[in-house]
């Protein structure tokens, strides 16, 4: 079967080569040229372990590859996949001009029955809009059908996600696209993956609903940490005795500085603007989005704090930049706010990040970005533990005192046991924690 993925994004880029992993011929397809040639020779401009090895697989097989032409791939394809970026707009709603033109160019160019699934996270009602431009656009009337086959994704873990996803969700109205779906994931019944089948519009719920409530919990365990500094409660042990609830899990039980990342702020911030068209306010979401925005200064205050309440020439170390580890999207990364509200305080950066720091450039300016995390903390005042990478968890501390100025480590992602750091002379602060 041959299937065309238009985008290729983070989303499409992983679709387009798990599905030729399954065996099927796939062509994705982008505007950009450059970007299309440097994946044709099997090069990957985004950080997602695996997914290079992959490409380049796949490409080098036949049944992988890549073009500008969304004629061709079009005509040619039986399933068309849209995995365009679907941005915030200034209210907050999902900008679906991209899902748009695609729809438009899909109209003109079929020649015979297609399924157009939405893979780009979509309000409710995007599937019928994509309907409707297909059919203005066609030159003659074409049968075809849409559905909603949202991804689950997580950055840093995608291709096992595809690969191992614990449920596919399709939503059509038609049991001919909901068939030829279903054979496209033909390889998952093999693992006894649950498929829920739906209509389109509780398709496109289930992804918002999904990564809300994962948003929520991440704010409620950054609420709950700031009450146990307050009270010398520990919030590790509060939210493993929570996880531990089977009701309740431990997953997204983390304290932090707050989520990022490609999906969480945007989704959060489209449901509250899906909510406030048919006049209701999901307050909820309001507030777990008032949360985030607000965890940047806390963390900022925790820093100021540590390092003694004047930051005017103060040189802080930077270990991380990305918003979770194994990616290099800066994409609503905290670190973003945080390393600006220090820099307004009058301190000083310099960073260090296994992957993000071409694209932090993009975001972040006056920042000396460092080789490797002992250059960081090089005549620094203060350590800042940012992100959670696997080669920040295992640091020679020994060498690391003789580099710092002062021996001052916060760990806004507690991966380090207090009394440890506090054994080795260095005054540690973390989140949630006494």
């Amino acid at each position: 079967m041959n299937i065309c993925v238009v985008g290729v994004g983070y989303v499409g880029l992983v679709t387009g080569t798990c599905f030729a992993e399954f065996g099927l011929r796939v062509s994705c397809v982008a505007k950009d040229q450059s970007k299309i040639d440097q994946l044709n020779q099997g090069k990957v401009p985004i950080y997602e372990p695996g997914l290079s090895e992959l490409v380049g697989k796949n490409v080098k097989e036949g049944s992988l590859s890549f073009t500008t032409d969304i004629e061709e791939s079009v005509r040619n394809a039986l399933v068309i996949f849209i995995a365009v970026g679907t941005p915030s707009d200034q209210e907050g709603s999902a900008d679906l001009r991209f899902v748009e033109e695609v729809a438009k160019s899909i109209g003109q160019t079929m020649n015979g029955y297609k399924v157009v699934v939405t893979k780009s996270t979509v309000p409710v009602g995007t599937g019928r809009l994509i309907e409707s431009i297909i059919k203005e656009n066609q030159a003659e009337p074409c049968a075809f059908d849409v559905a909603s086959n949202p991804e689950f994704l997580r950055e840093g873990s995608a291709i096992e996600d595809f690969m191992r996803p614990n449920r596919i969700v399709i939503g059509a109205e038609s049991e001919q696209a909901i068939a030829i779906l279903e054979d496209l994931y033909n390889p998952l019944y093999l693992i006894e993956t649950s498929f829920v089948i739906t209509d389109i519009a509780t398709a496109e719920m289930i992804k918002y609903a999904s990564n809300a409530f994962l948003a929520t919990k991440v704010s409620f365990i950054n609420e709950m940490a700031t009450i146990c500094e307050k009270v010398g409660a520990d919030v590790h042990k509060v939210a493993r005795g929570m996880g531990l609830d089977k009701r309740i899990g431990p997953k997204f039980l983390h304290p932090g500085p707050g989520f990022g990342g490609s999906c969480f702020p945007k989704d959060t911030k489209a449901v509250s603007h899906i909510a406030n068209k048919i006049g209701y306010e999901f307050k909820i979401v309001n507030a777990v989005i008032k949360v985030n925005d607000e965890r940047p200064g806390i963390m900022v205050e925790k820093i100021v704090s540590a390092v003694g309440g004047d930051l005017n020439g103060v040189m802080i170390g930077m270990l991380g930049l990305t918003f979770k580890p194994n990616t290099d999207d800066m994409r609503d990364s905290p670190t973003i706010p945080i390393i600006m509200g220090l820099q307004e305080r009058g301190a000083r950066i310099q960073a260090y990040d296994p992957a993000g720091m071409e694209q932090a450039k993009e975001h972040l300016q006056n920042v000396d970005y460092k080789e490797d995390l002992y250059a960081v903390g090089e005549g620094a005042d203060a350590l800042v533990i940012a992100t959670e990478w696997n080669q920040f968890r295992n640091i020679d501390w020994e060498r690391m005192k003789n580099l710092l100025k002062q021996l001052i480590v916060v760990d806004i992602r507690n991966i380090y046991e207090p009394q440890r750091l506090r054994n080795l002379g260095f005054q540690y602060t973390s989140v949630g924690r006494p």
